[in-house]
């Protein structure tokens, strides 16, 4: 498999996730550009290490092939935003307010924790079960949780 081909999937994969090229590219630690002529198939080269940045973040691995799906990941988000707090966020609740884009003022600081400090793979597997579970579409799911970051003043860099 060439450059090319991997583009191509990376290409699929992102739009199926609802991730834009921007932020896969902020997501990844890569210029928009780079992911730009990736998917095009204009790029010469790219090392193994930014390979693998980006494909780690559309859940692919070096084979682009898609890789054994994190199981329970809206669990795990949850309980990753609510670590350092009396008041647990259930994933029940994580999945309504992702869904809808509304989320309990009692969850704000869980909701601060999830958008601040949970690693990306995990909101990305997130966003694509909420998405599986409701209908939502990706992009919206990714809109909500920008406007949130907006919202509570993220200083996360890939919500800029």
């Amino acid at each position: 498999m060439d450059l090319r081909e991997i583009g191509s999937i990376v290409s699929a994969r992102r739009a199926k996730l609802g991730i834009t090229q921007e932020q896969l590219a902020v997501f990844s630690g890569l210029s928009r550009a780079t992911i730009n002529e990736l998917e095009r198939g204009s790029l010469e080269e790219l090392g193994v290490a930014k390979l693998s940045s980006i494909l780690s973040v559309v859940d692919l691995d070096l084979s682009a092939t898609e890789k054994k799906p994190m199981r329970n990941a809206l669990s795990t988000a949850a309980s990753t935003a609510s670590v350092s707090y009396r008041d647990s966020m259930s994933p029940k609740e994580l999945l309504k307010a992702m869904a809808t884009g509304t989320y309990p003022p009692n969850l704000l600081p869980q909701i601060a924790t999830l958008l601040d400090d949970a690693p990306l793979p995990i909101i990305v597997y997130a966003v694509k079960e909420v998405s599986e579970k409701t209908g939502v579409a990706p992009k919206r799911i990714w809109r909500n949780l920008k406007h949130w970051a907006v919202e509570v003043k993220s200083p996360r860099a890939v919500w800029r």
